[in-house]
């Protein structure tokens, strides 16, 4: 689950990582009531949606097609930005007002964007140098992972496109905890010294706090910004909750913003169902992440592309049979549908009468290939082959990706 920057710095506040005060607001009205309450005269005004390279950006409604193409590149291209510099409340008031209601396209957005609605008003701060920050888990050894860059900052994806030996990383063992000897290992890849390494060290051990109180998937501060004063200070934040963890955190599934999610994802959570959309044009159900992914794989290999990765899971009813079938056929992308389904706790004859309850209720206009095998594979063939259902049996996932790419480039 994905927060916004003014949520993920509520939640670290509880940690005490240090960061610059800041209100959101939903109208102009409430910014400059932001502004207000706020000290200072100088004000950042960040435009809020799940994605980064707000900066960057560009809204749809300000500029012409060639921007809105550069901004997705991730270019530099006319126009303002989603993070503005303001220098007075009324100014505040200003900017929101032309960030509010509109799209605003990043690098991670693509050229299709995200409406703004809401708006970060934050205290400005005189920056001496950025670096990138960021804590996650390293699958690979089971630790947690700080991953970090002197050269970083907002132009961090560049640095490692051009420069990868300039991003560092310090494992720490959770069942251990954070240790001082790896915050100071930390601090010197940052290039910090004296004073400022040693309060380095307790600036990064909040953050190891914070990304274990709170069940993170991935933690981000980027930038992490040295002040003139020789303070470390978390700039911007992005984070995102495991969300298997979600149970232990009524108050942060509270703060989730269908509005950044994808409709059909959302549907596809209610049902129980693992949804992602891709870009190709093959609809896949699956049971099992693993056969997911290799069902995805061999569409690939025999020159197609996957329109989405769906898991039905081990144990799934009808009805989530039919939901999966559903949500599949609404995305007017799939050319062509797979099932693929290995038998195990799940019944085959299960999903042979989800896939027929779901063509009767929204019917079948593109080729669809059935693989079954494993528990009652015979018996969900045979339901299939007496159905009526205009479809392609297949043997083996080989067999059934040629020929659901047959088909497809055939239509």
């Amino acid at each position: 689950m994905k927060l916004h920057e003014y949520q993920a710095k509520a939640l670290m506040e509880r940690f005490g990582v240090p960061m610059l005060p800041g209100i959101p607001a939903t109208t102009p009205e409430a910014a400059i009531d932001a502004a207000n309450a706020l000290s200072g005269d100088l004000y950042v005004v960040k435009a809020q949606i799940h994605a980064g390279g707000r900066g960057k950006g560009r809204f749809i409604e300000d500029v012409d097609a060639a921007a809105i193409s550069a901004a997705a590149k991730g270019e530099d291209a006319p126009g303002k930005g989603g993070v503005r510099l303001a220098k007075s409340v009324d100014e505040v008031g200003q900017i929101a007002g032309e960030m509010l209601g509109k799209t605003l396209v990043t690098k991670q957005t693509g050229e299709e964007g995200r409406v703004v609605r809401a708006v970060y008003v934050c205290e400005a701060c005189d920056i001496a140098e950025e670096f990138y920050l960021s804590v996650l888990l390293d699958r690979s050894n089971n630790k947690v992972l700080f991953m970090g860059s002197k050269e970083g900052g907002v132009n961090i994806e560049e640095v490692a496109e051009t420069n990868p030996d300039a991003i560092f990383q310090v494992h720490v063992d959770s069942a251990v905890g954070f240790q001082a000897f790896q915050g100071r290992e930390i601090a010197a890849k940052l290039g910090l010294t004296g004073r400022t390494a040693r309060k380095a060290v307790g600036f990064f051990k909040t953050l190891f706090d914070a990304y274990m109180g709170l069940d993170c998937a991935m933690l981000e501060i980027n930038p992490l910004v040295l002040s003139e004063q020789g303070d470390l200070i978390a700039l911007d934040a992005k984070m995102e909750i495991d969300g298997n963890a979600l149970f232990r955190h009524a108050d942060i599934v509270e703060m989730r913003d269908l509005h950044e999610e994808d409709p059909t994802e959302i549907e596809a959570s209610e049902f129980g169902l693992s949804f992602i959309k891709l870009d190709g044009n093959i609809g896949c159900m699956v049971n099992g992440a693993g056969l997911a992914m290799s069902t995805m794989d061999i569409i690939q290999y025999k020159g197609a592309s996957p329109a989405n990765f769906l898991d039905v899971g081990g144990g799934a009813k009808q009805e989530q049979v039919e939901a999966a079938f559903r949500i599949i056929t609404k995305d007017p992308s799939v050319k062509g549908i797979l099932v693929n389904i290995f038998g195990g706790i799940m019944k085959c004859d299960v999903i042979a009468k989800g896939v027929i309850g779901a063509v009767k209720e929204v019917g079948l206009e593109v080729p669809l290939v059935v693989r079954l095998s494993g528990t009652n594979a015979e018996l969900g063939k045979k339901i299939l082959s007496e159905s009526g259902l205009d479809l392609i049996p297949a043997t083996n996932l080989d067999d059934a990706a040629d020929a659901i790419v047959a088909a497809v480039k055939g239509a």
